[in-house]
């Protein structure tokens, strides 16, 4: 492979991402696609959107780069969160230890590689990228040294800071954990199969079952009922009061009692439909849950 193929298609990465970032500028400009990239300010701010046509909007800019650039990491924790700022620190990471090993490769090892033996080189835009190579090199040469030299002093960096970034990272998430408000829907846990050992409601039993094999990490708890069956027993409710009575209301009255209805086909009285008390429904729906 030939140098200026190379540089090529460095040249086509260049200019591939000058693309994207230009596609980038001109729509986070456009109307619709402010709830895509600014969603957290308009559920904070409530800003009302202008949908005038502004030419202003399909050309692309710049300056939100620099914008970015002039924000600490305190302003971007508060208004994008940790996430935002773990992002940024492995940027920062990654263009420390690419600047680095690029300043040493350049002026260490590629120069090492490419006077490694005694021959006659060609222009530089038409050599082989096996010259820069380490293949180039003469067999125990005394300048080999250099290159193990910058290898460890790459790895040496990157491990140190890759500490620093994780310890930095670490303390952020702690910090943002003590500061954060308290909200017990992060530390919940949906259980089902509770046995039932009583003949108490099933709240009873839930409480008393993470009372006794979890008093440490139990706080409170919410029965969970199973919306078809609630429906369909608060559905029969209305449908027999309804029969009793068309003219009232059809919510169930509290105080009523079990009542049968005639059959009607042979006129004796059967319990096919009965119409419950609160108390006696509440503890089916606790039956069948």
């Amino acid at each position: 492979m030939k140098i200026s193929a190379l540089l090529t298609s460095a040249g086509i990465n260049i200019g591939l991402c000058v693309l994207f970032l230009s596609l980038y500028s001109v729509l986070r400009k456009q109307p619709a696609n402010v709830r895509v990239y600014f969603g957290r300010r308009i559920s904070e701010e409530h800003s009302r959107l202008r949908e005038a046509f502004i030419l202003e909007r399909f050309v692309p800019s710049t300056g939100w780069i620099v914008k970015a650039l002039r924000y600490t990491e305190e302003e971007v924790l508060a208004a994008a969160g940790l996430d935002a700022v773990a992002f940024n620190r492995m940027l920062v990471f990654s263009i420390r230890i690419f600047s680095l090993a690029a300043l040493l490769c350049v002026f260490g090892i590629l120069p090492l590689h490419y006077y490694g033996q005694n021959i006659q080189h060609l222009r530089i835009p038409y050599e082989d990228l096996d010259i820069f190579t380490i293949g180039n090199v003469e067999k125990r040469s005394r300048w080999l040294w250099v290159h193990c030299l910058v290898l460890y002093i790459i790895s040496g960096v990157a491990c140190i800071l890759l500490y620093l970034e994780f310890r930095h990272i670490a303390r952020l998430r702690l910090l943002h954990l003590k500061r954060a408000t308290p909200n017990p829907g992060q530390f919940t846990v949906l259980v089902r199969g509770i046995p039932k050992t009583t003949n108490e409601s099933c709240s009873t039993d839930v409480d008393d079952f993470f009372t006794k094999y979890h008093p440490s990490s139990y706080l409170f708890h919410q029965v969970v009922y199973k919306a078809g069956k609630v429906q369909k027993i608060i559905t029969g409710a209305k449908k027999a009061c309804g029969m009793s009575d068309p003219s009232t209301d059809t919510t169930l009255d509290q105080s009523c009692e079990a009542i049968t209805y005639p059959c009607s086909l042979c006129g004796a009285s059967s319990d096919s439909f009965r119409l419950l008390p609160t108390a006696e429904v509440a503890k089916n729906i606790d039956n069948e849950v």
